[in-house]
């Protein structure tokens, strides 16, 4: 065993510890480390099943190269965002183009230039060093034994996990301690009867199930693994991420397959070199009456509310309660009814308006894969630029959503001259404390600073209503921001703002908070359209109309063809009744997802949590899905 001690194989096997112990660079910067001791066995049990299989470190070392390169960029997330590389982080990397990098990084191009040369001169010395050191090649047979284990290891935890597992089994009993009701069936009194050979009762009764059909895994044979800890091990966690990342890019595929070949055959009525910028901002989690534009008794839009331009409707309603279902029906002509299923057979207004000759952007403070995330960005792929600015998902402190104005000045300065702009915000998602910073935490008692409250504590009920409000107060700043820099650039320029669904905030003696419970607080949401003074010139009629419907009884469904004729768009198969901007804009049921789809106008709001219930049911009852 000196071989151990000698420069390379010190060196060598250094590096690999060093590289494992990137899955626990949390406690070296203080923060907890979820399920500490587990990982660290996983680890150890990884690197033997990997090297057992390898056999060499010079064949499996070509492998790693990646991960070294991954580290860096694990630590700095884990750093500033809480959390380590994940399938988004992944579709970021691989879908950024260099200019576009170089445009992020700036200065700092050379230094991460100067990073990769280092692990990469790092990795080379490492591959040298394995080269040079046969003794660590595992030619003993115990090798075979390792994958042995490691495949009927794999074969159990793989039929447990797809049959099930038993519950552990309970105590004999006798019957001095127990009544006939409530004795187990496996207790046998007898052990022996006639002379035959005493048989273990449940193992007999194991062996015929197994025999007659396949039964669950029983408890003992149980295997202490877990997908979520082999995630977190590194390198070896990039693995399942690439995985994900593969398979979410094949369902991306899959549903942008569906409308592949769709034309809207769109057509601009008007000057086409005429300056224009259409802006869509679609707001996250916001509820109408948390706004003081809507009535709300706290100034949370004091910046919008100073805008003359700016029509508040006051009832608008989502189908849907979540973003990855109710953002397809605001962009597309998807029926509300169609909202639960996946895809849709036409393309969104991007579309549109790109036949119409507008360069189209989306810009997102979200996250572009994942099961709440991947329906969405089949539809925001169509523009022609598209940004995912979100490093922090949406439960841990990410980017506020100031991030976008940048780019949303860089799309505004295009030469092209029409253009449509969607903004996709963070807005108002739980934590509600991590979506503004220090200066708009005004109502106080508030969650600003608590790394992980507690939201289930009723204790902590004003501090999160007061998070919310202070949210908000910041998505007013937001959208006042965005709408000064539309007015600045002196063109012919319109917003529309729309929430994809409300929140549930423990309101009253409500026990429910976020979203997913089918109340009225969550179908209910702030939209507004905002105009300038150019187009209200070269418009009236529209702007007549805009006003005139402001109480109108509304839904995300009329929002694709209100922004289709916003921005003077034609469509053969166009639908002008239900454009808001249009004098033959009718009435129609609004369906919302409430234990089946249920006509929203024609349902009680009942109870504390305001749950709309149906007076008719349209369909019969489906699961919800919440994000």
């Amino acid at each position: 065993m000196q071989f151990l001690l000698r420069p390379n194989t010190c060196f060598l096997l250094g590096s690999y510890g060093l590289l494992s112990a990137v899955a626990f660079f949390s406690l070296v910067i203080g923060k907890p480390l979820n399920h500490g001791w587990q990982l660290l066995v996983t680890e150890v049990i990884a690197w033997i099943v990997f090297w057992a299989v390898m056999q060499r470190p010079r064949w499996f070392h070509y492998l790693l190269l990646p991960a070294m390169l991954a580290a860096p960029v694990e630590i700095y997330l884990r750093m500033y965002f809480g959390q380590g590389i994940s399938t988004h982080h992944l579709g970021i990397i691989v879908e950024t183009s260099p200019s576009e990098a170089m445009e992020f990084l700036g200065h700092k191009i050379w230094l991460l230039l100067l990073l990769v040369i280092g692990l990469v001169t790092w990795w080379w010395a490492l591959l040298r060093a394995a080269k040079a050191t046969p003794e660590l090649e595992w030619r003993h047979y115990s090798r075979w034994i390792v994958i042995a284990v490691a495949l009927v290891g794999t074969g159990i935890w793989q039929y447990g996990n797809s049959v099930g597992i038993a519950a552990t089994p309970i105590a004999p009993q006798t019957k001095s301690d127990a009544s006939d009701e409530d004795e187990p069936e496996s207790v046998v009194v007898n052990t022996e009867t006639k002379g035959i050979p005493f048989v273990n009762p449940q193992l007999e009764q194991l062996r015929l199930r197994l025999v007659k059909s396949p039964g669950k895994l029983p408890a003992w044979a149980h295997i202490p693994y877990s997908e979520e800890v082999m995630t977190q091990t590194w390198p070896f966690g990039l693995v399942s991420y690439a995985i994900d990342f593969w398979m979410e890019r094949s369902y991306l595929k899959q549903l942008a397959e569906k409308s592949r070949n769709f034309r809207f055959h769109a057509t601009l009525e008007g000057d086409p070199t005429l300056p224009q910028t259409v802006l869509l901002v679609i707001g996250e989690s916001s509820r109408f009456d948390r706004w003081s534009l809507n009535g709300y008794r706290r100034e949370t839009n004091p910046e919008l509310a100073s805008e003359s331009n700016l029509v508040s409707f006051k009832d608008m309603v989502t189908p849907v309660t979540a973003t990855r279902l109710s953002v397809p029906i605001i962009i597309s002509r998807k029926p509300a009814t169609m909202g639960l299923k996946a895809g849709f057979s036409e393309k969104s207004f991007l579309t549109a308006y790109k036949e119409a000759g507008f360069k189209t952007f989306w810009i997102s403070n979200q996250m572009s894969f994942g099961k709440f995330d991947t329906p969405v960005s089949a539809f925001a792929n169509e523009a022609d630029v598209t940004e995912f600015l979100n490093l922090g998902g949406f439960t841990n402190t990410s980017n506020f959503d100031d991030v976008l104005l940048a780019p949303l000045m860089r799309a505004m300065q295009d030469p092209r001259p029409k253009k449509l702009i969607v903004l996709h915000t963070l807005g108002n998602h739980w934590n509600y404390s991590h979506r503004y910073p220090k200066t708009f935490d005004r109502w106080q008692p508030s969650l600003f600073g608590i790394v992980d409250p507690e939201y289930t504590d009723l204790s902590n009920k004003d501090a999160l209503n007061n998070s919310y409000d202070n949210s908000v107060l910041y998505t007013d700043h937001i959208l006042a921001e965005v709408i000064q820099r539309l007015k600045a650039s002196q063109q012919l320029t319109s917003m529309m703002y729309v929430s994809d669904h409300g929140q549930t905030l423990y309101d009253g003696d409500c026990q429910l908070a976020f979203h997913g419970h089918n109340t009225q607080f969550e179908f209910h949401i702030p939209s507004f359209i905002w105009f300038s003074d150019a187009y209200q010139t070269q418009f009236p009629d529209k702007i007549e109309q805009l006003r005139k419907h402001q109480q109108f009884k509304l839904s995300t469904e009329n929002v694709f063809h209100t922004l289709v004729d916003m921005g003077n768009i034609h469509l053969p198969d166009e639908q002008p009744e239900w454009s808001i901007l249009n004098s033959k804009l009718k009435k129609h049921i609004r369906y919302v997802d409430s234990n089946g789809w249920t006509d929203y106008d024609n349902a009680d709001i009942t109870g504390a949590c305001h749950e709309v219930i149906t007076k008719k049911p349209v369909t019969k009852k489906r699961k919800k899905k919440s994000k």
